[in-house]
């Protein structure tokens, strides 16, 4: 039996039979009506393709059908039959929207080619309409939970910016979600069907980044027993997102200075050119401008990446998404864990919205890992939140079990944290501000792990 489904409406009982006989043989379902209001009935209550009706009826005529089923659904194809001098009001319905029409008698073999062309015109509406659908999901970002106003601006800058070929530079502190961010770019953009291939710049010294990022030759350098190719020919057609570009030494910039450029490079120990078409994104969560006055960035690389700046607020300035990021995490390590929760109690959620998130969204989501697995409950508790989270958000009453060292710390914690966000991230001014040496306060950012 074909998938379609056809509506016969004619108020003549031979008429009808022999349509709806002739459809039948052809494997339609067919599904018949003695009038218009019969037939809209039934196409309110099945799926219809195709309508196939008389043009007059007593009570209502073709095109009041036509206009009704399309009402209903808009994709329903209507083929009118008329009598000879009813074709002005035929053509009528056609500029209404039916899809045809046929004149009695009825020529069988005219009308399955009416209904073929109806059917297919209906299949390529469909097609056209899931194709625009797809068109504008990829012009959306997926995969970013936010609630706060802060972050729906990054997301329409981001969003905006996915559809261009621009280099875009994610500035923020680490943990605020710069990769997630990134990856959602390249699928909202038109690259969205090819690679997209992520580095970590920090995790590699000079020369092992050099070949992660550009490849090697054979006997390029000791160990090199085969050609690699690096991450652009990996992620040709693609997009490249460096993460911590900030930290990319000297030499490895001159060279990706010339493939942003150029789009060429050559491979470690080789001599062929090799051309890609790759969409860089870079992230960073150090003050360029400062390393560029220390002379450690290059500033005509700066202003390579820096085509689209976007700034990744910290959690702390956004707490209005930590009740769907809490909701978010919660579901999914429920999930892996195989676990049955309910969700998180009220005194729980208002301490995690009172604590100010060093790590930042890292940060919560550890936090939530570790909830779900420790709670006895079928509910996340206060009881199940980490110490220094529950400290942390409520220094005015000292929490049972707080010693005094554990909470000088985190209110140092809190001044440090505090001074880098009104210094913009420069160290030196923060440090200054404090009253101690920057030597003293990169000690303090590595012991509390603040970025």
């Amino acid at each position: 039996m074909s998938n379609e489904t056809i509506i016969v409406i004619d108020d003549e009982i031979p008429q009808r039979e022999t349509m709806s006989g002739f459809l039948n043989k052809l494997n339609f379902k067919v599904l018949v009506a003695a009038s218009g209001k019969d037939g809209l009935d039934i196409a309110k209550k099945e799926p219809v393709d195709l309508i196939l009706t008389d043009y007059r009826m007593p009570d209502k005529n073709g095109l009041e059908v036509l206009k009704e089923a399309k009402q209903l659904n808009p994709l329903i194809e209507v083929i009118l039959i008329t009598a000879y001098g009813s074709v002005e009001g035929a053509v009528d319905a056609m500029k209404a929207g039916a899809a045809d029409y046929i004149e009695k008698p009825i020529d069988l073999d005219r009308l399955e080619i009416v209904i073929q062309k109806a059917l297919e015109r209906k299949k390529l509406t469909a097609e056209n309409l899931h194709l625009r659908q797809m068109l504008e999901a990829k012009h959306r970002l997926t995969g970013i939970i936010s609630a706060s106003g802060a972050m729906e601006e990054v997301i329409n800058i981001a969003g905006r910016a996915a559809v261009s070929k621009a280099t875009i530079l994610l500035r923020g502190a680490s943990g605020t979600g710069k990769e997630l961010l990134a990856q959602a770019i390249h699928y909202a953009s038109p690259r969205s069907n090819k690679p997209f291939i992520a580095v970590n710049c920090a995790a590699l010294n000079e020369n092992l980044l050099e070949s992660e990022l550009f490849g090697h030759e054979k006997g390029a350098f000791t160990g090199a027993d085969k050609m690699r190719r690096g991450r652009f020919e990996l992620a040709d057609g693609g997009t490249l997102f460096l993460d911590e570009v900030g930290d990319i030494p000297l030499a490895v910039q001159v060279k990706l200075l010339r493939v942003l450029q150029e789009q060429t490079f050559e491979r470690l120990g080789g001599s062929e050119t090799i051309k890609v078409n790759v969409r860089l994104i870079a992230a960073t969560n150090r003050n360029l401008e400062e390393l560029i006055e220390k002379g450690a960035f290059r500033e005509d690389l700066f202003y390579r990446l820096n085509v689209v700046n976007i700034y990744i607020p910290p959690l702390r300035q956004r707490k209005e998404d930590i009740p769907p990021l809490v909701s978010h995490f919660i579901e999914k390590y429920a999930v892996e864990n195989n676990e049955a929760l309910d969700g998180i109690s009220k005194e729980a959620l208002d301490l995690l919205m009172r604590y100010n998130y060093p790590g930042n969204i890292r940060e919560l989501e550890n936090i939530i890992e570790r909830a779900v697995v420790l709670t006895r409950g079928n509910m996340i508790t206060k009881d199940d939140l980490p110490l220094h989270t529950r400290s942390g958000a409520n220094e005015a009453n000292q929490q049972e079990g707080n010693s005094l060292t554990e909470m000088v710390e985190h209110f140092e914690q809190k001044l440090i944290i505090e001074a880098l966000d009104k210094a913009e991230g420069n160290q030196s001014q923060a440090a200054k501000s404090l009253g101690i040496g920057e030597r003293k306060l990169r000690y303090k950012l590595k012991k509390y792990k603040i970025k």
